[in-house]
């Protein structure tokens, strides 16, 4: 099985792209909850 190397420098700097913005949008949610959360117990 050899692989279409196109295909690899096609989708790799997208899954890269995809997995590091996936990555910075979670870490976002997950300190706005933690904001939420922490301001209504105050």
């Amino acid at each position: 099985m050899d692989i279409d190397w196109r295909i690899v420098f096609v989708l790799g700097p997208i899954a890269l792209a995809l997995s590091w913005a996936l990555f910075n949008i979670a870490g976002a949610a997950i300190s706005q909850v933690q904001n939420f959360l922490g301001s209504k117990e105050g």
